[in-house]
């Protein structure tokens, strides 16, 4: 713990996340090799989804983990492939009509990271970093719920032995119960088998490598029986070693065509990402630097694109993986990382007997994973609008595909916010028996004391909202005892813009010729310069401007009526 129970600020500038204390070595080592066994049937997975070949699910643990490592911040977040962004991946380059692991395909996968890389390093310098905060907790709920319900309907086909069908998820999962009497009984037994054995290793302890150990046990029984000459198919060919630097397609065309998706994705890696990070940060203790972690990002997605991998994102599922096993430094990921070249130099002969129901089974685990039926419940539990905020992510994804999914996910966030700010929660101050203030509803009659109204505006002043402003002027003044003195406590408002500007002249006037006299309070000092641009100062003049509504009760019972 830090001295005097402050959060940690590591210093430097090259690898602050892989400082290393003497004790804490062998935690982190063993955090990894754990990560590794728990990662890798995972990151296989991944690539499937993304519409990669396998071994560009593995090429994500190598380098790019190593460049987070070096160049990020965060001592926990586990950088690699992940769900959503390979989801993403696999949705906008199968709209270009390309064929999945196709090595146009997987140029234009490089291209994608590379501009995701680009798009990073502009996200730190112009401080876009802003951006993470346009996914809400709710709706990054129900978008990644919608994920988990894509990827999870996508792997049925392999998983029954049907021929993959296209279109949407919907269409997708009628042609799966179409088909339902071509199902291959062996490839349905295989994925059935899988799933029971990750289920019951999850069951004992997380810490056990379920989806490890039934991949290997679904390549070892597949070559001694001999299944693949009996109807079960299997990977095939994998390429063996570690792989080499390549350049992703860089013409100008290749770029526009990926851009959308790019885009996408930076959203969704600046949310997750940093929600991981700050997360984590706090457990332990220390404070998260994201413009930190944007570089490590950026530098690791580069590094997937110049490697023959795909786009790279924070990962929570990793992060909580090394966190539980005792990683406390980015010396785990680098031992993970090692593992990772172990298994890309031994591993190639036997994926090749790699049943493709085996892996799908993995893969709907990891789709059924991101279904948060919790979250969900919980949100419809305390906030009934907002799970129908997270509802209706939730569908488009399933309906209209990831890259609709994640624009509809950012217009939500924006419209539940405007929903806030454009019907605030304003009140009535008065003062208790006890002698301190307390808040009345906004509603005809209200008054701080007879004559007074002092008015606290629960929102910034903006032109969706400036009505409601004068609504509730025109509600409190013009009904009940007469009002003397009308005073807006501003404690609430950090902007006031020029609409709202000109919806406070008109109120004045309307205040004026109602003999009521306008003052206000707890102007910060922002608002106190725009009330000066916009001649409201002038208008009222500077004694009706208070530093607090007390300060105005006490002018106000000392002035005669």
């Amino acid at each position: 713990m830090a001295e005097g129970g402050r959060a940690r600020r590591r210093p430097g500038w090259l690898a602050p996340a892989v400082a290393l204390r003497r004790d804490g070595v062998v935690p982190d080592v063993v955090a990894g090799l754990t990560l590794a066994a728990l990662a890798i049937p995972e990151v296989l997975g991944y690539a499937r989804i993304a519409g990669m070949p396998v071994e560009t699910g593995l090429y994500t643990m190598l380098l790019p983990m190593v460049v987070f490592a070096l160049l990020g911040a965060s001592r926990q977040l586990v950088v690699g492939a992940d769900s959503a962004t390979a989801a993403m991946l696999g949705a906008g380059l199968g709209a270009l009509g390309l064929a999945a692991a196709s090595p146009e395909y997987v140029r234009l996968a490089g291209t994608t990271a590379l501009v995701v890389a680009v798009l990073l390093v502009l996200a730190r310098l112009v401080r876009l970093g802003v951006l993470a905060n346009f996914l809400s907790r709710t709706v990054l709920v129900g978008f990644l719920t919608g994920v988990g319900i894509q990827v999870a309907v996508g792997q049925l086909p392999e998983a029954l032995g049907l021929r993959p069908a296209g279109g949407s998820t919907p269409e997708r999962a009628w042609a799966v119960v179409v088909n339902l009497p071509d199902v291959v009984p062996i490839a349905a037994l295989t994925a059935a088998a899988v799933v029971g054995v990750v289920l019951v290793a999850r069951r004992i302890s997380r810490r056990i490598p379920g989806a490890l150990v039934a991949v290997v046990a679904a390549v070892a029984v597949t070559a001694a029986a001999g299944l693949d000459a009996h109807g079960l198919a299997v990977l095939g060919d994998v390429p063996a070693g570690l792989p080499g630097f390549v350049l992703p397609a860089l013409g100008l065309a290749d770029v526009r065509a990926v851009l959308p998706v790019a885009l996408s994705m930076l959203v969704v890696i600046l949310a997750q990402s940093a929600a991981t990070s700050r997360a984590y940060a706090a457990r332990h203790r220390e404070v998260a630097d994201t413009d930190r972690d944007v570089v490590g990002l950026a530098g690791a997605n580069l590094a997937a694109a110049v490697t023959g991998a795909f786009v790279v994102n924070g990962s929570p599922t990793k992060t909580q993986m090394v966190d539980s096993a005792g990683g406390r430094s980015q010396l785990a990921h680098l031992a993970a990382a090692a593992a990772a070249v172990v298994a890309v130099l031994t591993l190639a002969p036997y994926l090749s007997r790699l049943p493709l129901a085996a892996l799908a089974a993995v893969v709907l685990l990891i789709g059924v994973e991101l279904v948060d039926v919790a979250g969900m419940r919980r949100i419809w539990e305390v906030r009934r609008l907002e799970f129908a905020v997270a509802a209706l992510t939730t569908v488009a994804v399933v309906v209209l595909g990831v890259e609709t999914g994640i624009v509809v996910a950012v217009v939500a966030s924006i419209a539940d916010h405007l929903r806030h700010s454009y019907a605030p929660r304003s009140s009535v101050l008065a003062k208790s028996a006890q002698g301190h203030w307390r808040s009345l509803p906004v509603a005809a009659g209200a008054r701080t004391v007879d004559g007074l109204v002092v008015h606290r505006f629960g929102s910034g002043l903006y032109f969706a909202n400036a009505s409601r402003l004068a609504d509730d002027v025109a509600l409190l003044v013009g009904n009940g005892p007469p009002v003397r003195w009308y005073c807006l406590d501003a404690a609430a408002i950090g902007d006031v813009d020029y609409t709202a500007g000109a919806v406070l002249g008109a109120l004045l006037d309307r205040l004026e010729a109602a003999r009521v006299r306008f003052v206000v309070s707890n102007l910060v000092d922002p608002v106190r310069a725009q009330f000066d641009q916009y001649g409201l100062t002038a208008r009222i003049g500077t004694d009706a401007c208070f530093d607090t509504s007390g300060e105005v009760l006490e002018e106000f019972l000392r002035t005669p009526p």
